[in-house]
């Protein structure tokens, strides 16, 4: 059974910053892409960073690029997410997820492209 735990998320100022987490298990890790993705009240979810399974690719978002990076650590079967210079549009509940399929980019910037998804923590940016 795939498992995907987010941790990291909270309360923070806007201009601070946060780094999340997720581990994964039930999975061969190092075959997935993983991805960010995030939903704010009354709002779909969106795309918010992905990398490729063995950290060689990364995409983001117009809205977060050059303030958050995605990384991963495979001997850890964790994924990160590093943001900095948050805004408060940037408040949400964060979710990680992996790729539906194996050894492949494609479709890492689109929900349609994940088959596991993770409970989600709460990002709060406050002005």
């Amino acid at each position: 059974q795939v498992q995907l735990v987010e941790s990291g998320g909270g309360l923070v100022q806007a201009g601070g910053s946060l780094r999340l987490s997720c581990a994964a298990s039930g999975l061969t890790f190092s075959g997935h892409g993983m991805g960010w993705f995030r939903q704010a009240p009354g709002k779909e979810r969106e795309f918010v960073a992905a990398i490729s399974w063995n950290g060689g690719m990364t995409y983001y978002a117009t809205s977060v690029k050059g303030r958050f990076t995605v990384s991963r650590d495979n001997a850890k079967l964790t994924v990160y997410l590093q943001m900095n210079s948050l805004k408060p549009e940037d408040t949400a509940v964060y979710y990680c997820a992996a790729s539906q399929f194996e050894y492949t980019v494609a479709g890492l910037t689109t929900r349609g492209g994940y088959g596991h998804w993770g409970q989600g923590t709460q990002v709060t940016v406050s002005s």
